[in-house]
């Protein structure tokens, strides 16, 4: 209901003369260029790029990040060695290393899936700590009491308390690796939906740009039910 709303809204400013077709499109053009990049095939292909990108560099990211973060506990030199490394690298704006990125894996997929690992990494491996500091004191006490080894304790107590921290590190994740691949297309690219987006905003072609963001609305819903789904299994196991 709220989308058909500002699409009616929008089409009423438009007919009114308060909005310009050449600043903002038009909801029939973007229809229309939805079809025609539909027909073509160059939708689909920018669509399942760009998935393809995200995906890995979320996996990626978002696998090494949890386990570097946890590992972390059974260090604390380790951890107090990284540590701020990590909350510094987590200080500066991603789309800084984009560039450095691109030019160490040059201009295909593959830097953009290290843009969206790295971003997901460092975003991952700051949550799955976090988690692990959170665990109840005493509980950890309570294992050394009964005799149980350090790696015993992680796999029974600190591991399973620091699953809602990692989930949550997915949620954000979800968002963070679709910009890593966005902003690697917009550097160099040719295909993929942050290329399709940038190449038609160049020719101000405003229906296409609209048809590459919504494609991009709708990989991040996609992401966040499955990310969900996964929240949903851990839930029913425990």
């Amino acid at each position: 209901m709220v989308l058909l709303a500002i699409v009616a809204l929008w089409q009423v400013g438009l007919w009114l003369g308060w909005l310009k077709p050449y600043v903002y499109g038009t909801p029939l053009g973007v229809v229309q260029s939805f079809a025609g990049h539909l027909a073509d095939g160059s939708l689909l292909r920018h669509f399942w790029v760009t998935g393809v990108e995200v995906v890995i560099g979320f996996a990626i990211g978002c696998l090494f990040g949890s386990a570097g973060g946890l590992l972390l506990w059974l260090s604390p030199l380790w951890a107090k060695i990284l540590h701020p490394y990590m909350i510094a690298l987590n200080g500066v704006p991603k789309i800084a290393l984009a560039p450095l990125i691109i030019v160490w894996f040059g201009l295909g997929m593959e830097s953009k899936i290290a843009i969206a690992s790295i971003i997901t990494f460092i975003v991952a491996f700051l949550q799955a700590y976090k988690g692990t500091q959170e665990i109840d004191p005493d509980l950890i006490r309570l294992m050394k009491s009964l005799g149980a080894s350090p790696w015993q304790t992680f796999r029974t107590i600190v591991v399973p308390g620091s699953l809602p921290w990692i989930v949550s590190a997915l949620r954000l994740n979800v968002g963070f690796a679709l910009i890593g691949a966005v902003v690697g297309e917009y550097i160099s690219a040719e295909e993929g939906l942050g290329y399709m987006v940038y190449y038609a905003g160049q020719l101000y072609d405003l229906n296409s740009v609209w048809v590459g963001i919504f494609s991009l609305m709708i990989m991040a819903l996609l992401l966040e039910a499955i990310v969900a789904r996964f929240e949903r299994s851990l839930d029913m196991e425990h």
